[in-house]
């Protein structure tokens, strides 16, 4: 039997993988459970690992349970693979995040961040008794954000070379003593705003379902019958011109009944029909322009002109802007609308395409299939992997990451690392990969693939390593005190910043609940507000806020490391 016993506590690389399967396999099973209707996810791992170093230390005491290089490395590779993939999925979103109503649930999110940070240092300086590497790990832990738990060991790596391992160990204690609670802080802040201002969830979701109703970004699909004298004998690009709005026309019902699709020299003559694909605020102007709107069932009509949506699959087209493929007159169709991950957007000429977008054109059936043959059209090329742009971004992220970066008052230069390199390299091919010829579409299953595991290998590592000290450290005055103390830094911004959102600037509950599990980056605490809201209001706000929170979670917390230690 002693292949059996080489495989539980032997040295093997059998050992290691043979362990961290059970680690994962038992955590993400225990992580399905709910209690008071939350599941913690792949955190349970964490603790399964915790459990699993601990007992490997009671087995093998005099050497380590998994090597020490095989750890590390697992570890570090697990959290590239968690954070490139955060990054390629935020990418895309990250810059205009900050527009319009998303400047100020930023701004809010950030003044949770600083209000985390705050509260941390209060404790460290006014309080005492605790180490600063163990003050990060309880603040990572009690704002539930482990990739800045990671970018903060991987900063004690950079700076404290073999002293490091004892350092990260006490900082993965202190973040797994305070996660389960700040869970716990994060929904009852959500409560407890709710209590106090007396809060209607059905008055809030229908304030949410009239915005919806109102709303100016999504197309609109309008039909026109021509009256208005001053367009008549008037050409489309005339009436682009005129109009100065962005809008298609996508197909014409001349007057002896024969249906066209426009091109820039059509001309518009009175008592025609247009279908015209506008923005909704736009509609009056059109309505005082063109004519009154009118009830007309496209479909019904006996005509060769279809309308047919083609992906986008074809790499060479990535980064083209649309008014390039010169459609209507390359091939007598008309683009009306562009879906992007799941959002509809006005087809504008100036529109830089990206492979995984959707077109829809109208037209002929033989004309729309030469397109497509251009395009890809090919759901299987989408759903095969882009391995060059995945491995070729986190070698540009560890490159990126290994510049040391010399701030004032710091003596040693700070470096993004293993986890700040890849996530900004991934949100800057995610955003602008296209423009070099990047494939930057990954399958949403894809991506969520490599997030899951990535997490999966980076906890059950972090427990594994921290398991050996965990019980005679937590188990006693010390460990409560860091429970408490995370929860001071999860509770108190949340309550702060949540009556000033609702109290000063209006946000609407559902949004509000969004805003603070996007703040600290929790998927429980989003669960949770999307089954209180039943809507997805509380999912926008949390990707509202999530690419800049996740961001800032990374960097402040290696400055925390390199300005305290």
């Amino acid at each position: 039997m002693n292949w059996l016993y080489d495989l539980i506590a032997g040295s093997t690389i059998a050992h290691a993988l043979f362990i961290y399967s059970i680690v994962i396999a038992v955590g993400v099973i225990l992580g399905k459970v709910k209690i008071f209707g939350i599941s913690l996810g792949a955190t349970f791992v964490l603790f399964v690992g915790i459990i699993a170093g601990h007992f490997g230390h009671i087995i093998s005491p005099d050497e380590a349970f998994i090597n020490h290089n095989t750890l590390k490395f697992i570890q570090e590779f697990g959290l590239i693979l968690f954070v490139f993939s955060i990054g390629l999925q935020v990418g895309p979103s990250f810059f205009s995040s900050f527009k319009e109503g998303g400047m100020l649930l930023n701004g809010l999110a950030v003044c949770i961040i600083a209000l985390n940070i705050v509260v941390a240092l209060a404790i460290y300086f006014g309080i005492g008794g605790v180490e600063p590497n163990e003050i990060v790990g309880i603040l990572s832990g009690a704002v539930t954000n482990t990739p800045g738990l990671g970018a903060a060991q991987q900063a004690l790596i950079e700076t404290q070379g073999e002293s490091a391992n004892a350092l990260n160990e006490s900082m993965s204690m202190g973040y797994a003593a305070a996660y389960p609670l700040g869970v716990v802080g994060i929904i009852l802040s959500m409560i407890l705003v709710k209590v106090i201002f007396k809060i209607n969830i059905k008055n809030a979701a229908k304030e949410i379902e009239d915005d919806n109703a109102n709303s100016l970004l999504k197309p609109h699909v309008v039909t026109y019958k021509v009256t208005n004298k001053l367009v008549f004998d008037r050409t489309i690009q005339r009436l682009h011109e005129i109009m100065d709005r962005n809008f298609v026309i996508s197909r014409m019902k001349k007057t002896d009944g024969e249906i066209v699709i426009p091109v820039a020299d059509t001309i518009i003559s009175e008592g025609e029909l247009m279908r015209v694909v506008i923005s909704e605020q736009d509609e009056e102007i059109f309505d005082a322009m063109i004519g009154p709107k009118v009830d007309f069932d496209w479909k019904e009509e006996q005509t060769p002109v279809v309308s047919r949506r083609i992906v986008i699959t074809n790499s060479e087209y990535s980064g083209r802007k649309l008014g390039s493929l010169r459609l209507p007159k390359g091939y007598g169709l008309n683009a009306t609308r562009v879906n992007r991950a799941g959002l509809d957007l006005l087809a504008n000429p100036n529109l830089s395409l990206q492979v995984g977008d959707r077109i829809t054109v109208v037209g002929q059936l033989e004309d729309i299939n030469r397109l497509a043959s251009h395009l890809g059209n090919s759901m299987k090329r989408l759903d095969h992997p882009n391995m060059f742009t995945i491995f070729i971004g986190i070698f540009m992220g560890i490159v990126l990451g290994s510049i040391p970066l010399a701030l004032p008052g710091m003596s040693v230069p700070m470096k993004l690392g293993l986890a700040g390199g890849p996530l900004v390299a991934a949100i800057l091919i995610g955003r602008y990969g296209h423009k070099i010829k990047l494939v930057t579409y990954t399958s949403s299953s894809a991506n969520l693939m490599l997030r899951e595991l990535g997490i999966c290998l980076f906890l059950a590592s972090v427990g594994l390593a921290a398991g050996t000290n965990f019980a005679a450290t937590v188990f006693n005055g010390t460990g409560a005190k860091w429970v408490f103390y995370g929860f001071l830094i999860t509770f108190i911004p949340l309550i702060i910043v949540g009556f000033v959102a609702h109290g000063k600037f209006k946000v609407n509950y559902c949004t509000l609940m969004g805003l603070i599990s996007g703040s600290t980056t929790d998927p429980p605490a989003l669960a949770y507000a999307n089954k209180t809201a039943g809507n997805d209001a509380p999912a926008v706000a949390y990707s509202t806020v999530y690419p800049l929170t996740m961001f800032l979670r990374v960097v402040t917390a290696q400055l925390l490391v390199m300005t305290l230690l």
